[in-house]
């Protein structure tokens, strides 16, 4: 029987559908209305066509109105917006944008794939600004191109830091534009955890891009060329584009009374169809089941919107299908990166209470021995008994694509964990390793389920040096240069047996090496000899990348310190004969770290003084690692650069006795600021900011410690309900909760004092507490919470405002070390 299938909208899911619907049955009558211009084209490509990667706008479009009609005979109307479902009659009306001629159809079956919509927020002056652009199809594609071809802009602003808005920041830096990416989140890529997304904003700072986090745009003023932000401060810039999410295109649904679901996405069944059975929903528009754990949510990827296509068009020809949910694996491009994830992320099994065990590691694309090698950076979770896969996350060169489709083909296939060792994977020397990188993650992960190790995460060593417990470093000194967990022991492995006798048996023990491996021999190695011990999970190389007290960290992702560094390790050298241009090779493509760590040490001690080394490698955490190996052995790093997947650096051998050792920091030039403050009075506050913003201005690297009362200083106005102790909760009342309510330290008088002071600053013009706090930390303050104080006080993380760092003594000692100017206050 000849059917009237009507579908609302092309693309990737109504394309699909309209495809899969004719080869499946030859007599029905198909119609596709698209409101666009265009009805296939290539959505993901856009921002590539932008930054010139790909050369021909022809290259984006998938298929033309007229040859879907004569290889399918299906028509298709372009320009054409549904205006109206009336489900009773089993009508749709619609408008010609064009001619604005109206019209009706009936149909027997009917298929929504109207996709999602940027979210353009209402913010104060946006409807005024002449410069602010989305993208989601062709004619926004051609706005943005057509404007950065004639109007040249010099900046341009990301709002947004997901994957349109980092594909993006890459096309226009590509373009030659200076690019600043503001998020309201303090990491970039929501799906991948902190520390691999850290892992990616580096690599975004090593290419120009400006990253501001933890911020957001309060207004938009001149049209759109200056931007207030919520830190108080400005930003000019000559193009914004707004990426900060998508939201469903449901008003059709919403207006003939379909059901919908997670944030108004239309609610389906297994089978694709609406709360209307003649009606069926695909794409970026509907509510899809988390895969893993069954939650409802959305997921806009191509993949999805192709795949529930084709099965909305298999069910409605008879055959047996099942949607059943979405793992929401995706990929991206970042300059010389790629990031991927599949399944759950480990902030989502927090917030779901599943138990779970994590694991980091760091292999080679391929075999080092190959050219082209550059290092992964992996992250699996699974459940710690039973070795369920949850997740993976890989950020790599190369090689990141296919090891996360292994895993997220064996997450779909049920596989346990530990299976994955068994996977029997193409090996060549171009392509991978023996044990390929997946295998390998299934080897570490089977050692902590079978008990033959227990890991410590990055996140819990600072706190566990806190306690007491011994780190043992069991890397070789020399690694070292290149930076350490603060408090922890040098044994290299090769000296533990003979070393046994200084590790105290009653103290807790954990060991850890550049990414974990050798931690796991030492932890073997000392749990039979009676110890009990934890692994370093991924090793120092993990750890640094978040742990921003670590000796040798180049610190956060927006505020620039990797210049800072480099623009120091330059000062430390001295007596440099300018004329000795001689310069040498040294190739460390292929090498795991600390492998090009230890090429250049090897080769910095055979130079004479004043030569120059230009060292070649693909491991991308080398950038920071080089920088504070240079800053640490009085040798000056005079470029760093990354260009085809390659970093590429050029030291210059100094003169600081024996180059290539560490330099003691000199106590007449410790340019660091540090302070504690154990005061909350509102007037010593005060100073202390001042202090703090004046010393950061002058060029120094400050830190403040804030212990006992000074830790009300940092407390949000309006925090999170907490569940606490009785005595925590009697601590809370008693204390002044934010800047807000602090009292002064004289003349008090109940309350009026405070108030005289900020009255008499806004008087002559002094910014307030607030404006000091959010300057300094815009110049890069580092304000540390004591996490004892913190515990006696019952004060909790999530209670002080963001951005504040965690730690205890170790952390401003360390600091201090390389310090000219300590203050109590």
């Amino acid at each position: 029987m000849k059917r009237r299938i009507l579908i609302v909208g092309g693309v990737a899911g109504g394309a699909s559908a309209a495809a899969r619907l004719r080869r499946l049955n030859e007599q029905d009558e198909i119609t596709i209305f698209e409101r666009g211009e265009f009805v296939s084209f290539a959505n993901c490509g856009l921002p590539y066509y932008i930054g010139g990667a790909i050369d021909s706008r022809d290259k984006l479009f998938l298929q033309t109105p007229q040859g879907i009609k004569d290889r399918f005979n299906i028509e298709v109307n372009v320009q054409t917006e549904v205006t109206e479902i009336v489900r009773e009659q089993k009508l749709l009306r619609f408008r010609n944008r064009i001619t604005g001629e109206v019209g009706e159809r009936s149909y027997d079956l009917l298929i929504l794939s109207p996709g999602a919509k940027p979210v353009m927020p209402n913010i104060p002056g946006i409807a005024e600004a002449k410069n602010v652009f989305t993208l989601r199809n062709v004619p926004d594609t051609d706005v943005i191109k057509s404007y950065v071809d004639n109007k040249h802009p010099q900046h341009a602003t990301i709002i947004g830091a997901g994957f349109i808005g980092l594909e993006m920041a890459e096309n226009l830096r590509e373009r030659g534009l200076a690019v600043t990416l503001i998020d309201r989140g303090s990491q970039l890529l929501g799906p991948l955890d902190p520390e691999m997304a850290r892992l990616v904003e580096q690599q975004m700072k090593l290419h120009g891009v400006e990253l501001m986090l933890n911020e957001a745009v309060e207004a938009f003023e001149n049209e759109g060329k200056l931007l207030r932000l919520a830190s108080g401060n400005n930003l000019r810039t000559d193009m914004v584009i707004m990426a900060i999410g998508v939201v469903p295109e449901n008003d059709l649904a919403r207006h003939s009374g379909l059901e919908l679901g997670f944030r108004g996405a239309v609610k389906v069944s297994e089978t694709l169809q609406t709360s209307d059975p003649s009606i069926y929903a695909v794409g970026d528009a509907i509510e899809v089941r988390d895969y893993l754990h069954g939650f409802e949510t959305m997921v806009s990827l191509a993949w999805g919107a192709n795949r529930q296509g084709r099965l909305a068009a298999d069910h409605i020809n008879g055959r047996a299908i099942t949607h059943n949910g979405a793992l929401g694996t995706a990929i991206i491009k970042i300059f010389d990166l790629t990031a991927a994830s599949t399944g759950s992320n480990e902030k989502t099994l927090i917030r779901l209470g599943k138990p779970f065990e994590a694991i980091h590691i760091h292999p080679n694309s391929h075999a080092g021995y190959y050219p082209g090698s550059a290092p992964l950076a992996m992250k699996l979770l699974f459940h710690p008994v039973d070795g369920t896969l949850y997740g993976a996350q890989v950020v790599g060169a190369d090689g990141a694509d296919k090891r996360i489709d292994v895993i997220a083909t064996a997450i779909r296939g049920q596989l346990k964990v530990q299976e994955l060792a068994e996977l029997e994977l193409a090996y060549a020397p171009p392509y991978s390793s023996a044990k390929d990188p997946v295998n390998m993650a299934g080897y570490v992960a089977s050692n902590v389920i079978d008990g033959l190790v227990y890991n410590i995460q990055w996140h819990e060593v600072d706190d566990f040096v806190e306690r007491g417990g011994w780190v043992i470093d069991v890397r070789d000194e020399v690694e070292r240069l290149a930076g350490f967990i603060p408090g922890s022991i040098n044994i290299p492995l090769a000296q533990l047996r003979e070393r046994l006798a200084e590790i105290p048996r009653e103290t807790q023990i954990a060991v850890a090496c550049q990414v974990g491996l050798r931690g796991y021999i030492a932890a073997r190695l000392l749990t039979q000899h009676g110890y009990k011990v934890r692994n370093v999970d991924g090793g120092f190389k993990t750890y640094a990348v978040m742990a921003r007290g670590s000796q040798g960290y180049a610190g956060k992702p927006s505020d620039g310190s990797g210049e800072a560094a480099r623009e120091s390790s330059m000062k430390t050298t001295t007596n440099v004969n300018p004329a000795d241009e001689t310069l040498i090779l040294l190739d460390a493509c292929g090498l795991q770290c600390p492998g090009p760590i230890l090429k250049v040490y090897e080769t910095v001690q055979s130079m004479e003084a004043g030569q120059k080394l230009e060292i070649t490698a693909t491991d991308f955490g080398f950038a920071a690692d080089i920088e504070q190996w240079s800053l640490k052995t009085g040798n000056s790093l005079e470029s760093l650069d990354t260009a085809g997947g390659q970093i590429k650096a050029v030291v210059r051998k100094g003169l600081g006795g024996q180059a290539g050792l560490p330099v003691a920091p000199d106590a007449h030039n410790r340019e660091g600021t540090t302070m504690i403050v154990f005061s909350g009075d509102l007037d010593k506050t005060i100073a202390s900011f001042i202090i703090a913003s004046g010393a950061a201005a002058m060029g120094k690297k400050v830190t403040m410690f804030f212990t006992f009362w000074g830790l009300n200083v940092l407390r949000k106005q309006q925090a999170p309900r907490i569940d606490k102790t009785g005595m925590e909760k009697m601590f809370g009342m008693m204390m002044p909760q934010g800047t807000k309510h602090l009292p002064l330290s004289r003349m008090n008088m109940g309350g009026l004092g405070p108030k005289m002071i900020r009255h008499a600053m806004e008087q002559k013009n002094v910014d307030s507490l607030e404006k000091l706090m959010a300057g300094a930390v815009k110049a890069g303050v580092r304000m540390i919470a004591c996490t004892m104080s913190m515990d006696i006080m019952g004060i909790k993380p999530e209670e002080l405002m963001d951005g504040v760092d965690f730690g205890g003594v170790a952390s401003y000692l360390g600091a201090a070390e390389d310090a000219g100017v300590n203050l109590f206050i």
